[in-house]
């Protein structure tokens, strides 16, 4: 799900794990499946990668990193080409070849996301080497920036004066979105799930692999769709953990995490007011109604950050929103929350914000971006730019300003706290060129071999019913798993999904279509 960006100019760590996902782009070129209807690739089906130590990256010695060349507009492959940084873990014997991982976003660096948490797939490497990349637009892969835009789009959707003349709001994203093609160079208008699918099979064959073994996560379940959509004969063992929406437009899936946040907000409330030491006493009622008059008061009066700039009520909805992802997180979260309560300090709540504005660095060749030059809004803006792509709604002015009050008033009543934060998804998009019908209207009723989709009950940021509408989409290739646990996926939080997945992406094992894990003999973990 998307998350509204930070524009806070301090550098911080992102964690993508537990992120944002859903996406959806194609940026308006004829989708074909394969080789685009006789196009050329055979100069980037036949390429090998050379693999060496990774360098710049806080990663373990035994992670390697290589590159792969891809078109920049497959119908044009003989064309301008872009590097896409890949890292992997080699197999620690007999390799049956890859699996591929995205980590999902969108926006997210495979890699240093698996430099990072490398150790949650160490098992896979009984089978497999463990390969990641940075989509286009990404990382190191052609990174894409708004610069200064990023705060702007942001700021333009802040509040209740900003909205109350919703043209000048219009006009605002209008602008950013010419300083956000302006800055990014020619990637953007090829960045996408469409064209990032299109990348994986490239991936495949350079990688020496007859069929793509993937495991993708929130975004990354988009990934792996439409890869199967259009290259159906080519789908190995394929996992979707944390189901995306194939269908619904960019305002459903606001309200969708709106509610899917407000629950586990008030999940981990409740679990809060057991501890004696939650800011917010021992009754769950009073606690919902404090957490509202601090972001409230934050808002009208906002505290010192640890960095000097203000921080208002929305920066601390955004970092209860991301630590609201992972269970795991919630003692971290309660410190965090009564470090501010208490003393006023902020440092606890600002470790889970991620992203940032810095001046746009770009490589016109296509080659790989150094790590210390990627733009520190490059998360922000690849999401905004990617979901755009994937999005083929574009209402106009007038639909916008005559719908956006009784739209914000649907937000607020599915959250208080988070629907006026998730508004702007519905806004980001104006003023960008419309995105690709493909996903919504060609991705389903899938010819392939089975896939195991996981959903997760309590999921915030991708709601279990999207786990069941994509299954039966995708048709009989889909076998669903139920994880009846709380959190965003469940490989990471859950040992029975762990287990599964794993026994299926190594052995060919699949759970029956409709078992379930957090319940019965089924649910140790």
């Amino acid at each position: 799900m998307l998350a509204k960006p930070s524009t806070r100019s301090t550098a911080r760590r992102c964690a993508v794990t537990g992120a944002l996902g859903l996406a959806l782009l194609g940026a308006g070129l004829p989708v074909t499946t394969a080789d685009d209807g006789g196009s050329d690739l055979s100069r980037f089906h036949d390429q090998k990668i050379t693999w060496s130590a990774c360098e710049g990256l806080d990663a373990p010695e035994d992670l390697q990193c290589g590159k792969v060349t891809v078109p920049l507009d497959y119908s044009r492959p003989d064309g301008r080409t872009l590097d896409l940084a890949l890292a992997r873990y080699r197999a620690t014997g007999d390799s049956r070849g890859s699996v591929l991982l995205n980590f999902g976003g969108p926006g997210g660096s495979g890699v240093s996301e698996l430099a990072a948490a490398g150790k949650e797939f160490m098992h896979l490497t009984n089978g497999y080497d463990v390969v990641t990349f940075d989509p286009r637009g990404v990382g190191r892969s052609s990174p894409v920036t708004c610069g200064s835009a990023t705060a702007d789009i942001v700021e333009a959707t802040d509040g209740d004066e900003e909205l109350r003349d919703p043209k000048d709001v219009l006009r605002q994203l209008r602008d950013a979105a010419a300083e956000c093609a302006k800055r990014s160079g020619p990637v953007l208008p090829h960045i996408g799930t469409v064209n990032a699918a299109r990348d994986m099979d490239v991936m495949r064959r350079a990688l020496g692999d007859d069929k793509l073994n993937y495991l993708g996560f929130s975004y990354g379940t988009r990934l792996g769709a439409v890869y199967a959509a259009q290259f159906p004969d080519k789908v190995g063992r394929v996992v979707l953990d944390g189901v995306d929406t194939l269908t619904e437009p960019l305002a459903e899936q606001g309200l969708a995490g709106a509610r899917g946040q407000q629950t586990a907000l008030e999940n981990f409330l409740d679990w809060c007011v057991e501890d004696i030491a939650c800011p917010f006493g021992q009754d769950p009622r009073a606690a919902r109604r404090q957490v509202e008059q601090l972001v409230g008061s934050l808002d009208a009066d906002p505290v010192p950050s640890a960095f000097g700039e203000p921080f208002t009520g929305q920066d601390l909805v955004g970092a209860v929103g991301q630590a609201l992802y992972s269970r795991q997180l919630w003692p971290s979260l309660e410190r965090a929350l009564a470090q501010l309560v208490e003393h006023g300090d902020t440092s606890g709540l600002e470790g889970f914000i991620s992203g940032g504005v810095t001046l746009p660095v770009r490589r016109e060749d296509g080659g790989l971006t150094d790590e210390e030059d990627i733009p520190l809004d490059n998360l922000p803006a690849a999401l905004m730019a990617i979901n755009c792509a994937d999005d083929p709604d574009r209402p106009t002015t007038e639909q916008v300003t005559r719908s956006l009050g009784p739209l914000r008033a649907r937000y607020e009543e599915a959250s208080a706290i988070f629907g006026p934060y998730r508004l702007v998804q519905v806004l980001m998009c104006y003023g960008r060129p419309q995105g690709t019908d493909y996903i919504r209207d060609e991705v389903r009723d899938l010819d392939t071999s089975r896939m195991l989709l996981v959903g997760t009950r309590g999921d915030p940021a991708t709601p279990y019913r999207w786990t069941q509408e994509t299954a039966e989409r995708l048709g009989p290739s889909a076998v669903v798993l139920d994880n009846r646990g709380d959190g965003h996926t469940g490989y990471a939080s859950s040992k029975c999904v762990h287990r599964k997945v794993d026994d299926f992406l190594l052995y060919g094992t699949l759970p029956p279509d409709g078992s379930s894990c957090g319940t019965g003999e089924d649910g140790a973990g």
